[in-house]
Parts: C-alpha cells; structure tokens; sequence
C-alpha cells in the first residue's frame, strides 16, 4: 500500500471499529469492508461504495401471507404505510434526552426530481452494518442477532402502551420495506451515527432490482 515503514496507520470497519488481534476472527469476515486509516476518526477521502448481498430470511416463504395484512384492516392502507415508515424514527429517537422530531414531508415539486415522502428525525442514527441490516428483508427485530448489529440495540418490548409511542408499529422486519414499495418505487435512507462523522447512504430501487 506505500506506507512508509516509519508511519503508523489503523485498520478499522465501516462503524470505525479499530481492527486488532483480539477482536480480528470476530471483525473480519468474508465479504466485509475495511478502511486503512491514518487514525480511527480519519476524515474519509472519497465516499465509498458496497454492495449488499443476502439470502432471503426463510420467513420470506412462510409468513408471506402478512403481506395481506393491509387489506386485512378493511381500511385505507396508506395511513398504515405512514406508520411504518415512521417506526425507524420512534426507535431511533426513543432514548433522546431532549426533543424527539420527526417530520413527514411530501415532495411534489418536479423541479426537485419526482414526487417523494421523506421521514426526518433527529434521532441516534444508523451504521453501515444496520442500514445493510434493515436492508435484509423479513429480518424481524426481534430476530436480529448474532452476526447481525441491529438498529434497535438492546430493544426489550415495552409494557402495553400505544403503539405510536413505544416503536412496536413493524413485527416482523419487513414492514419498512413493504411500505416503500407500496408507496413508491425506491428508498433511500441517509443517515449519520451520533457518535460519528460518518453519513451512510442505503439505497432499495425496485429497477435496480
């Protein structure tokens, strides 16, 4: 790489964890990106691209059939693609110590590209490996362990209390995504992790696909 052999560096992951001997089997695995810095906090260059590739969670196959739950309801089911387009937002800002802000915006103005719903919230944000991770369809929440980092970290469902208030709106980790495509045609989520610099940009696009 031409590194001099007097200058010192870091290997480290997208979330920035600092590549060593103890944590090297857990960190590096077939397929993961790595940065080589001057320092862990190192201002990025160039932005970087990855690829995502999973094989479909099995509940693809059989709890396929919540697909109907819009329908289910008897009711108008954009409402219920709202929610679920907010529950990343309710999670994400569950445990500010100031205000909570979330913002739904509806773009119509064909100056600024096509029509679009953007969620906004000032919450905790998202990693790389959590933004890839939400990206896994049917990947409920709850199921999210071991090698997946989830964006609901340490998540214990609350007491009975409204749904709007505890971020228990999407159970079965496909509710997100099935409420973009029945908006839409594409997502894309932006994200920055507060304890970072770094902005992480997940794009789905029904064309790409």
């Amino acid at each position: 790489f031409g590194i001099a052999t007097d200058e010192s560096f870091v290997i480290t992951t997208t979330n920035r964890k600092e590549i060593t001997e103890d944590n090297f089997s857990e960190l590096v695995q077939d397929g993961v990106t790595l940065y080589l810095l001057q320092s862990v906090d190192q201002m990025l260059l160039l932005a970087t691209k990855e690829r995502i590739d999973f094989l479909p969670h099995y509940d693809t196959l059989v709890k396929s059939g919540m697909y109907e739950y819009y329908a289910s309801e008897g009711q108008n089911p954009l409402p219920f693609a709202l929610a679920e387009l907010i529950d990343n937002s309710l999670s994400a800002t569950s445990r500010n110590s100031g205000i909570r802000s979330i913002q739904i915006q509806l773009l119509f103005d064909d100056s600024q590209g096509k029509p679009a719903v953007a969620v906004i919230d000032n919450g905790r944000g998202m990693t790389s490996k959590q933004l890839n991770n939400w990206a896994v369809y049917r990947l409920s929440k709850f199921t999210r362990q071991g090698d997946f980092e989830s964006d609901h970290s340490g998540y214990v469902r609350p007491l009975p209390v409204p749904r709007s208030l505890n971020s228990d709106i999407s159970y079965f980790g496909v509710g997100g995504k099935q409420a973009v495509f029945f908006v839409g045609q594409s997502a894309r989520m932006i994200s920055k992790p507060a304890d970072s610099q770094d902005v992480h940009e997940l794009v789905l696009s029904k064309e790409d696909f």
